[in-house]
């Protein structure tokens, strides 16, 4: 058994430009590992917070004086005695007091270097039972973005490339080829325009929500027939952002709960979509569940501020039937144990699991792993950006032969 023997928590910039942490973790025998606490902007009500009051220096001395004397020592192979020591420093439900920042990056620390002492590549010391690694995760790629990701821009926050390939080389292309469609059509629609992205490497642009997912849908059309590559048009609505007083408020209407699904459900047949996520309000069981009863059978209804990577909420969304997919963030929970209770109850129950980034990320790889290991049915990293880029680029190593 390798000890900890060294450990440090810094602070560091995210791809925002927001403070973060960076947690690094080495034991006696040189085996060492990195990794920093990405963040969001669009957050679920039930995810932990991620700094204690204060901020990140309050979190760095937080660390100094309590969690640093407490982890030093201890056995690096011990994931869950790891995870388990960063809840009883912090001695909240739900890491107030420490912050699920800091409790990510250490979690995630310690489960590099660990790899690294086992020898083994860091997706096969994630790999759930019954697993072998085999599967590849359809790529999830952010072309238009909208909400909170670009004021201004559409209601429904992410326009995704769905791009999936038994060749990861070929899901990436895919997804990056709709990128380029989607911004050569919105050039061509505001010559005048200076275009830009958004936090997560997708386009920004004067559009509707509507008009937003024709563009979309246009692309993948076009690339399919170009390409003959498996690409369809998904949404991530994050309709919790645009719901206030029982009401789905769009720029120029608002729709009730019914009249949101009836909408959505002509949306899924108008378009093809493979990919919802978040159609409706976080706390809105019955609605999800009304909505993947209807379309759940051809596409992904995926529950992310709804679920927030909690296992108790998770086994609500089970009894109700109101998804067939769950959205994982480890920073949503604070540690890879936490997040993995999440991942094997979404599969004991025959759901699917999609591995997902945050729009404040960092150019670190492993999430793909992550992906892989946990079988994902999808890797949601975006498409543009280094902190984007850097997943792609680690899946296609995972991907390549050895």
């Amino acid at each position: 058994m390798s000890r900890v023997v060294e450990l440090s928590l810094r602070a560091i910039v995210d791809s925002r430009g927001s403070p973060t942490v960076e947690a690094e973790v080495a034991d006696g025998e040189g085996h060492r590992g990195r990794a920093g606490a990405p963040g969001g902007a669009s957050t679920g009500a039930h995810e932990v917070p991620a700094w204690p009051k204060g901020g990140v220096p309050v979190a760095l001395e937080q660390f100094q004086k309590e969690l640093r004397p407490v982890l030093l020592g201890r056995e690096l192979e011990d994931a869950r005695g790891w995870d388990a020591a960063l809840h009883a420093v912090d001695g909240t439900e739900e890491f107030s007091r420490i912050g699920g920042g800091v409790a990510t990056a250490l979690s995630l620390a310690a489960a590099i270097a660990r790899a690294e002492a086992l020898g083994v590549p860091l997706w096969k010391s994630w790999l759930r039972p019954g697993l072998d690694g085999s599967g590849r995760p359809m790529i999830v790629g952010n072309c238009l973005n909208g909400g909170r990701h670009a004021i201004g821009g559409p209601e429904f926050q992410e326009f995704h490339a769905i791009s999936s390939s038994p060749k990861t080389a070929d899901a990436v292309r895919g997804a990056i080829a709709v990128h380029r469609a989607v911004g050569e059509a919105l050039h061509a629609k505001f010559p005048e325009l200076a275009l830009g992205r958004g936090d997560e490497g997708g386009w920004v642009a004067p559009v509707g929500s509507l008009e937003g997912l024709e563009i979309l849908a246009r692309a993948c059309e076009e690339v399919r027939d170009a390409t003959h590559l498996a690409v369809h048009p998904g949404l991530d609505l994050a309709a919790s952002e645009f719901f206030n007083d029982g009401r789905y408020r769009y720029r120029d209407h608002s729709l009730d709960a019914e009249g949101q699904h009836a909408f959505l459900v002509r949306l899924v047949e108008r378009f093809g979509l493979r990919y919802v996520e978040d159609p409706f309000d976080e706390e809105a069981f019955d609605s999800f569940a009304q909505f993947t009863h209807a379309v759940g059978d051809r596409t992904l209804v995926v529950g992310d501020d709804i679920y927030t990577t909690s296992v108790a909420r998770l086994e609500r969304g089970i009894a109700e039937r109101a998804s067939n997919s769950v959205l994982i963030k480890v920073n949503q929970v604070g540690t890879l144990t936490d997040t993995f209770a999440t991942v094997d109850r979404a599969r004991a129950a025959g759901w699917s699991t999609v591995a997902s980034h945050r729009s404040g990320d960092l150019p670190e790889g492993w999430l793909a792993h992550f992906a892989v290991g946990a079988g994902s049915r999808g890797l949601k990293c975006g498409i543009l950006g280094g902190e984007r880029v850097a997943k792609l680029n680690e899946l296609l190593r995972v991907a390549a032969p050895a």
